[in-house]
């Protein structure tokens, strides 16, 4: 029953009015990294805000968590579809070749069958010369995954994975070699192994002009460790062939379907803004952020550079402001580093775009002070991109795009006669800012640490409950962000603007596990007159 109650919600939540799904400014095939939201629900909200339809595989083909996707279902899918309908392909290696994140980092499909499948790539390039396809391939990541049977050495697999390169570390290394099981290492290798093959023939295939623009995002990793040598190889072969610019080579991995998703979309009007970076710590952005292998200043300028904007050192020169706070445990800055953020929203006709990163590791999460003085000013209502979820890298790639996405609705695709797509538009951009603070700040900051507190009363596995345990907490979580979400929905406006209510209000915990939620609502317009200033 789980799983038949998440086939049946729909993507596409109404928001004030129905709309038709067909007309859509520009229609995108999307193939997925996996089902989780970010990777699935997230690209495909979004594309509404700058009028694209996304499409994708029947969800029962993606898989779930440990169930892997169904790689070869998803081809012949693709077979099936009419690829010159379509403006533009994002589509992600991991899932065709391997059948999601998840499946990439172990060693069950063997390389030949992983080229074969991804040869598809090519097929859609035929059928369509003049598609743009947009491509990711992940870097596999230092741990593997915790699958309820690796508990008893995943830790150790993971430091192996992060010390063994160094010379220094031999006898650490020697230490933690006695220690796991010899065929899970030996599983670990082989993955890697096929991995960098694949990503390397991603690259080929951007070198012949199959995939336009190709992202090698590397999934969470720490400053040193086996990954470090994967990724300078497929660095040789980009320099080597000059293909900088046509591939990225970048931190991430859940969000780079929504980056792609705004390059497509600033590729097909040619809106390349400047955006300036605004950190709340100079001295935290020259730090390498918690899960990551680069510095935090470094991970912004490759997602700008990504999404096709230009960064600047001026504001002055900039068309939008991107505000990064990353000062959670510095007393004080939540309250003024919001408070610059609303000076500028009064002095300046610029855009905003918010990302809210937990600099430590062990929130996922908006900070909660930083996050109401912005709320009580309105001021997600006056800007084009927030996010506060999970790594540096995820809220940066979701915060980004989506501000671009509003900045071309704004600057580009407003001008469109129809009046019906500028009040869509319009409308996706207030659902998915809502399903934002919903999600990234009030279930995960607020009502997910007493979800916590009842899974550990209940001594339940937060990371793999059972389906009844899902239910009850789903039920839980959803009971608590109804009243949080009404408040939200309704303080959005300020009250001498607009009026908005929440309704149907969903909550589903996806891959059974309190880590991430998939929240759907309808957004209303009331009749209510507006209170005068």
């Amino acid at each position: 029953m789980k799983r038949k109650a998440l086939l049946l919600l729909t993507l596409f939540c109404v928001v004030s009015s129905v709309f038709s799904q067909s007309n859509y400014s520009a229609r995108v095939l999307l193939i997925p990294l996996d089902d989780r939201p970010p990777c699935l629900q997230f690209p495909v909200k979004m594309g509404l805000v700058g009028d694209v339809s996304l499409v994708s595989p029947p969800r029962e083909t993606l898989g779930r968590f440990l169930d892997y996707g169904k790689s070869d279902e998803i081809i012949r899918w693709i077979d099936t579809q009419k690829i010159d309908s379509f403006d533009a392909a994002i589509i992600s290696m991991d899932m065709l070749a391997y059948g999601g994140l998840v499946a990439s980092r172990v060693h069950e499909t063997p390389l030949e069958e992983a080229l074969k499948r991804v040869e598809i790539v090519k097929a859609i390039r035929r059928k369509s010369p003049k598609i743009k396809i947009y491509g990711s391939s992940v870097i596999m990541r230092l741990a593997p995954t915790g699958d309820g049977k690796n508990e008893a050495y995943r830790e150790k697999l993971a430091k192996w994975a992060e010390v063994s390169p160094d010379e220094n570390q031999k006898s650490l290394t020697q230490k933690l070699e006695t220690e796991i099981p010899q065929k899970a290492l030996e599983n670990y290798k082989a993955a890697r192994e096929r991995n960098l093959k694949v990503n390397l023939y991603a690259a080929q295939l951007a070198k012949e002009n199959v995939f336009d623009y190709l992202i090698l995002s590397q999934d969470d990793a720490k400053p040193k460790g086996v990954h470090i040598k994967d990724r300078e190889t497929l660095t040789k072969f980009v320099t080597s062939n000059g293909l900088s610019s046509r591939i990225a080579i970048q931190p991430g991995a859940d969000e780079v379907s929504m980056l792609l998703l705004a390059r497509s979309v600033t590729d097909k009007y040619n809106y390349r803004p400047k955006i300036k970076a605004v950190f709340s710590s100079e001295t935290m952005a020259d730090k390498e952020m918690p899960f990551e292998d680069r510095p935090l200043r470094k991970t912004v300028s490759f997602h700008l550079k990504a999404v096709g904007a230009r960064e600047v050192n001026d504001m002055k020169d900039a068309d939008i402001g991107f505000f990064v706070f990353t000062s959670r445990k510095e007393e004080g800055r939540a309250k003024t580093f919001a408070n610059e953020i609303i000076a500028f929203s009064k002095q300046e006709k610029k855009g905003i775009i918010i990302a809210d990163i937990d600099p430590i590791g062990d929130v996922q999460g908006g900070d909660i002070p930083f996050t109401e003085a912005l709320k009580e000013e309105n001021i997600f209502s006056k800007t084009y991109g927030y996010a506060s979820w999970n790594t540096a890298g995820n809220v940066i790639g979701t915060a980004l795009p989506h501000g671009l996405l509003y900045g071309v609705s704004k600057s580009v695709i407003k001008l469109h006669p129809q009046k019906q797509i500028a009040t869509r538009m319009a409308n996706a951009q207030t659902w998915f800012m809502m399903n934002r603070l919903l999600d990234d700040y009030s279930y995960h900051s607020i009502v997910r640490p007493m979800a916590a507190k009842m899974i550990r009363e209940n001594q339940w596995n937060a990371f793999r409950l059972t389906d009844q345990q899902t239910q009850i907490t789903e039920q839980f979580c959803k009971k608590e962000l109804e009243s949080i979400a009404i408040k939200t929905v309704e303080n959005f406006y300020p009250k001498h603007i607009k009026h908005l209510k929440v309704g149907s209000l969903s909550f589903d915990l996806p891959w059974n596990r309190a880590f991430e939620a998939e929240i759907d609502c309808q957004i209303v317009k009331t009749n209510e007159n507006a209170q005068p200033k």
